[in-house]
């Protein structure tokens, strides 16, 4: 992931709705998902607004898998799901990576065009890592690169959902498998260990956040939440999705500026509080 990356002269809007409990997204497997509700939030550029509403990640098709290569091996990759707001500025790109198991992923392509997104296949390379598989995706309606991040959360759940339908093997390697996969992860990660928060200046206008964390659905759209909460601004950045870790960085700044040190240790501390907080469930009240 790097380190600097360009500006996209962002901002963050929120209308005065949110609700935290109510947004469920429908897999194939049957299973929900909570936790977005009704306040949307975008990450868009200033001056300029965008509506929105609840984002619903579509059924996978029942069609036969569509991966090559899929031959049954001792050793499953670790799949890894890339949304990245920096690389290009007319775009979002995304990249899926599953060692050599993904094929074409003319499903997935189709289920994310159901949530009015324009999707190209830009490139398929391999490495050492495997073959990685990059999309180029817009907004259907304008055209532009995707700003909102309950859409951004949608394509990456899409993604995860399509991965887990093909791939029932990779269940067991993702924490959503925990929550609508076939089979979960045999280990669990210790949130505690797991979270990870720098900040650092990059140059005198913005700083870079590194957050890494236990995965699991709603993340991308709380740590946008928990940000902009604090009146700190999202103005671009990438959001990694890697077996049960979830790795994101993003630009930030308070009016205009690099975050002063006290705002730093502010923001660190509430992330470090919401993402290691025990979770109670409103039934056992």
């Amino acid at each position: 992931m790097a380190a600097a990356m360009p500006s996209l002269g962002l901002g963050v809007h929120f209308n005065n709705s949110y609700s935290s409990r109510n947004f469920a997204v429908p897999f194939s497997t049957g299973a929900l998902a909570k936790g977005f509700g009704t306040k949307h939030y975008y990450i868009i550029p200033k001056k300029r607004h965008f509506s929105s509403s609840t984002i619903f990640v579509p059924r996978a098709s029942s069609s036969a898998a569509l991966e090559d290569g899929n031959s049954d091996t001792d050793t499953i990759p670790i799949p890894k799901v890339i949304i990245d707001q920096d690389s290009d500025p007319d775009a979002t790109v995304v990249e899926i990576t599953f060692g050599d198991r993904l094929g074409a992923l003319l499903d997935t392509m189709r289920a994310l065009k159901n949530l009015g997104l324009n999707v190209a296949k830009a490139n398929v390379y391999l490495d050492s890592s495997g073959k990685h598989n990059m999309f180029a995706i817009t907004k259907a309606d304008t055209g532009r690169k995707v700003e909102d991040p309950e859409i951004l959360e949608a394509i990456r759940l899409t993604i995860i959902n399509n991965l887990i339908e093909y791939h029932p093997e990779s269940s067991s390697q993702l924490a959503m498998g925990t929550a609508f996969g076939v089979e979960p992860p045999k280990q669990q990660i210790d949130v505690d260990i797991a979270t990870h928060i720098s900040i650092r200046d990059d140059g005198p206008k913005r700083s870079l956040l590194y957050v890494e964390t236990a995965d699991r659905p709603g993340l991308l759209v709380d740590l946008v939440k928990i940000i902009t909460d604090i009146n700190v601004s999202v103005e671009s950045g990438e959001f990694d999705t890697e077996g049960l870790l979830a790795k994101a960085s993003f630009h930030v700044s308070y009016r205009d500026k690099a975050l002063i040190k006290p705002l730093q240790q502010v923001l660190a501390n509430s992330l470090r509080y919401f993402l290691r907080r025990p979770s109670t469930e409103e039934g056992s009240f």
